[in-house]
């Protein structure tokens, strides 16, 4: 019970501290190229790390449990050794968790923006306005739930090997960082090219968090072209 408790804690700390870290270290960057970018949003950035750091916990504790479970009793079908599996299966798992995680996040966040559940749960994330690098994680509990323990749910049902699931959190946190910094970081050349029609960067959500009821994905805009919601991209 204690290793449990501490796998639990352990986790809780690695989110929180990674949160704290990337977040921080765009929030700096966003200071050096767009001083005063974020200038009389003091009071809504410590929302956005209060909520952030409940969060973290909410993200955590299940990853700790996990964690726990799969070095102890193999309850999970991630894998180390490389070989276990044909080689191929590492790049085509990356796709498919982010598939997976796109798909899931962008219908949980259309039925998020239905009227009784935006008041009562997502009206959190959009009271960053604008949304700066502290937002990626700025969540309601109930939706810190519903969008933070899908991987977790898919590690018991998609095997994956343990490198490319730390991948997949890597993309999974620096995007949602970068689309939230409220300025574009990335070239014009990449963000308007034919693979920019397909990305979700913060031109991208940006537009999301100025109109609400388009661009909802989280990594691609397969979902929204094909629901036809999306919006283009704005210039932050």
């Amino acid at each position: 019970m204690m290793a449990l408790i501490l796998s639990a804690l352990a986790m809780t700390i690695i989110v929180a501290v990674r949160y704290v870290m990337v977040s921080g270290l765009f929030a700096w960057l966003t200071a050096r190229v767009r001083p005063g970018h974020y200038a009389g949003l003091g009071r809504q950035i410590r929302m956005e790390l209060g909520w952030s750091l409940v969060s973290c916990a909410i993200y955590g504790l299940p990853a700790g449990i996990i964690a726990w479970g799969w070095q102890t009793h193999g309850w999970t079908m991630i894998y180390t050794n490389p070989g276990a599996l044909p080689l191929w299966w590492m790049p085509v798992s990356l796709v498919v968790y982010l598939a997976a995680h796109d798909t899931w996040f962008y219908w949980t966040h259309r039925w998020m923006h239905r009227p009784a559940v935006f008041r009562r749960i997502h009206a959190v994330h959009h009271a960053s306005r604008p949304p700066t690098a502290w937002a990626a994680m700025n969540f309601h509990p109930i939706e810190a739930a519903i969008v933070g323990l899908f991987i977790p749910a898919l590690v018991f049902v998609i095997p994956i090997q343990a490198g490319v699931l730390a991948t997949v959190l890597v993309i999974m946190t620096i995007m949602g960082v970068t689309n939230h910094m409220g300025w574009e970081m990335f070239p014009k050349g990449l963000v308007q090219s034919r693979a920019g029609h397909w990305l979700i960067t913060a031109s991208h959500h940006s537009r999301h968090h100025e109109q609400y009821r388009c661009n909802y994905g989280l990594y691609f805009r397969l979902w929204d072209h094909l629901c036809r919601t999306d919006r283009g991209i704005s210039t932050p």
